[in-house]
């Protein structure tokens, strides 16, 4: 595989991942159910999180970068079975997210298009988003970056103008300001059940983040660019993010009922079109429309390149079926790709039943895999460190060193894990529990403990003690091949 990916696809394919539909339409949500302080915390209390697991998981790839990323540091340092359950539950988990964006994608184009069959609309964009990737991996990185670049430049501008808005710059922010802090129960509202409810929406709305991990594998002098990459990150979630959030905070109030709306099909409900209309712009539901689906396709590429490389690992590793390990001649899986695209073809089931239906139905049964992936980041970390630090090995010799170690994967584990296993806590509050419900929710956490549970009998994997791991030794660096460009990894 080739080490196409420069610095600034690393940096744009992390900012892009973190910003998706969940800022774009559901955050408007977030700030109705626990109010603009209890929003504001949730989002910040998150976003630390995400940052300490991806300072986990820049010591790692920086370390380490290969395509399997999770699946490869948690076969070495915490268990082969966990390595194998986690790689299948990652392609599991965006293959599938692949077939929500495209279904997604068809929603947001009736918004233009009613009379056309959403089918062909889902055609289009995997045919797209198959094509990107089957070009090279900086084919990907090339369209996630202007991807990324659209969704930055609409927040930065809705930042922009929500701030002229409170200053009186421009009209339509005479109702907004420090007021709206104080209407009803805000700046806290529903308490503490509340606050863990907007943390599960703004967890989803941060999962992608962690592909510069699989990234890493394909990206020019690792060492040097995925730490860098990490660094940036925390400050633009907390500039996109944490700003956002804020000045809808301060123009809306939480009571405002246009904010309990956060349907893809409705982005005329948007906080951001709703800002946008109240400042004069003609046509911003329309332009929000846009960049929403910009988001949908952006996550779509990424998945689609994700779930590819950790097929394309999988097998290098023995793990899946050796076809998913064949590269083509522009250093793509294009094996790994094939049978990616062809679990994305379940958005296709709109042609039998609503597409509402199979939107949800398809969330369903990816929503827990992504948070089970970042649990997994945090314990490979944990036990990464001290292994190697107990084998007698200068920190001094690792390219990038998680500054936070352990508070940072510890507090990421504990929080992850607690809005892991609150998903859908209220269920088991009712008069009668919704088993169904219950079933559709935690499916993912059994389903994991089986398949590790399954390898480890089989093989008779077993935790791997300190003494055992293996450790990459010198710094890092990239030799590129002067014959065809190719770079490859090595160590001093």
């Amino acid at each position: 595989m080739r080490r196409s990916l420069s610095a600034r696809h690393l940096t744009m394919i992390a900012v892009g991942g973190s910003i998706g539909t969940g800022l774009f339409v559901a955050s408007g949500a977030t700030i109705a159910q626990a109010g603009p302080g209890g929003a504001l915390l949730g989002y910040v209390l998150i976003g630390l999180m995400v940052y300490f697991l991806m300072t986990s998981l820049g010591e790692l790839a920086a370390a380490m970068p290969v395509s399997g990323s999770f699946s490869t540091y948690g076969a070495r340092y915490v268990d082969e079975g966990f390595g194998f359950a986690l790689g299948w539950n990652y392609w599991y988990n965006w293959a599938v997210t692949v077939a929500v964006d495209l279904v997604a994608a068809q929603l947001v184009m009736a918004y233009w298009f009613p009379d056309v069959p959403g089918v062909y609309w889902s055609a289009l964009f995997l045919a797209i988003t198959f094509g990107l990737n089957a070009l090279s991996a900086r084919g990907f990185g090339e369209a996630e970056f202007w991807f990324a670049l659209i969704k930055v430049i609409a927040v930065l501008a809705f930042v922009a103008m929500g701030v002229m808005m409170l200053l009186g710059i421009i009209r339509g922010g005479e109702t907004g300001g420090v007021a709206n802090w104080t209407v009803g129960d805000a700046p806290f509202a529903g308490g503490f059940a509340a606050l863990i409810g907007v943390a599960m929406v703004v967890g989803f709305s941060f999962q992608g983040t962690e592909l510069i991990g699989i990234a890493a594998g394909e990206s020019k002098d690792p060492a040097r660019n995925l730490p860098r990459a990490v660094r940036q990150v925390f400050w633009r979630i907390l500039l996109f993010y944490v700003a956002a959030i804020l000045v809808i905070g301060l123009l809306i109030p939480y009571t405002d009922p246009h904010l309990l709306r956060n349907d893809v099909t409705d982005i005329s409900v948007s906080p951001f079109a709703l800002i946008f209309e109240r400042a004069g712009l003609l046509g911003a539901a329309s332009v929000m429309n846009a960049v929403v689906l910009t988001s949908v396709l952006s996550a779509g590429n990424s998945g689609m390149y994700a779930a590819t490389r950790m097929l394309y690992s999988l097998a290098r590793d023995g793990k899946a079926p050796k076809i998913f390990g064949n590269i083509s001649r522009n250093g793509v899986p294009m094996s790994a790709l094939l049978a990616t695209a062809t679990v994305a073809a379940l958005c296709f089931f709109t042609f039998v039943f609503s597409p509402n239906a199979v939107y949800i139905w398809l969330l369903n049964t990816s929503g827990m895999t992504g948070f089970i992936a970042w649990l997994g980041i945090a314990i490979s970390h944990y036990r990464f460190r001290r292994g190697y630090v107990r084998q007698g090995h200068d920190l001094a010799n690792l390219p990038y060193v998680s500054p936070f170690f352990p508070f940072g994967p510890i507090f990421a584990f504990v929080l992850c894990l607690i809005i892991t296993l609150g998903q859908n806590y209220e269920a088991f509050l009712q008069d009668k529990i919704d088993w169904g419900g219950v079933v559709a929710t935690y499916i993912g956490i059994p389903l994991f403990l089986l398949i590790w549970a399954g390898y480890r009998l089989v093989r008779g994997s077993h935790f791997v003690k300190y003494r055992d791991m293996h450790f990459p030794h010198g710094r890092m660096r990239v030799r590129t091949n002067s014959t065809d460009g190719e770079s490859v990894a090595e160590t001093d």
